[in-house]
């Protein structure tokens, strides 16, 4: 399959990356507060989205779907504008967009195409209707829960989606970057 690369390389170019980006930033407190607040918008909609989405039963269309087919992106391309602001140099911000640039329009058609597949027209319905990433209200009320059978945000999926990591991990990494301002501060470096 044309976008298997982007299964294979995601995920591995993450990590060398992460070094990069840690190696190339210059947080102050202020741009990670700022980073943070923008990252936990991210996580609010990663979580909303999680807490409809049903993997491999059903084709979701409700809650942030009914907004965007890819919400969980959307989420995540403002976890990475969160940390493109907490880094604090133009250089780290570059390396998170361009991983983001490279790997996730790829994932998103990669998917795309999988989705064709398993739910055919209505897919294709649900795709004419809602954006591919960049939100836009639903056009008629109630479309959005057509065909989906689960129309209110799940606790239980969102655990069973594990989207609680996303969290953890965001905590993590601004911890990292805390971390490199007081390196930073101490060192010069």
């Amino acid at each position: 399959m044309a976008g298997s690369w982007v299964t294979r390389w995601r995920v591995r170019a993450g990590y060398p990356l992460s070094i990069l980006y840690i190696a190339l930033a210059a947080p102050t407190i202020t741009f990670i507060a700022i980073g943070a607040a923008v990252a936990a918008i991210g996580l609010i909609v990663r979580g909303a989205a999680a807490g409809h989405l049903r993997k491999l039963e059903t084709l979701t269309t409700s809650g942030p779907y009914a907004w965007t087919r890819n919400p969980l992106y959307l989420g995540s391309s403002l976890l990475a504008a969160g940390f493109a602001i907490a880094g604090g140099s133009p250089w780290s911000a570059l390396v998170i967009a361009a991983y983001f640039l490279i790997f996730y329009p790829a994932v998103m058609k990669k998917e795309e195409v999988e989705l064709h597949q398993r739910y055919g027209t209505a897919f294709d319905e649900y795709a004419a209707r809602v954006p591919l990433f960049w939100p836009r209200p639903p056009r008629r009320p109630g479309a959005a829960v057509a065909g989906n059978g689960e129309a209110s945000f799940s606790w239980k999926q969102y655990q069973r989606n594990r989207e609680y990591q996303a969290a953890i991990g965001v905590l993590g990494a601004l911890l990292l970057v805390c971390l490199r301002m007081i390196v930073r501060h101490r060192t010069g470096w």
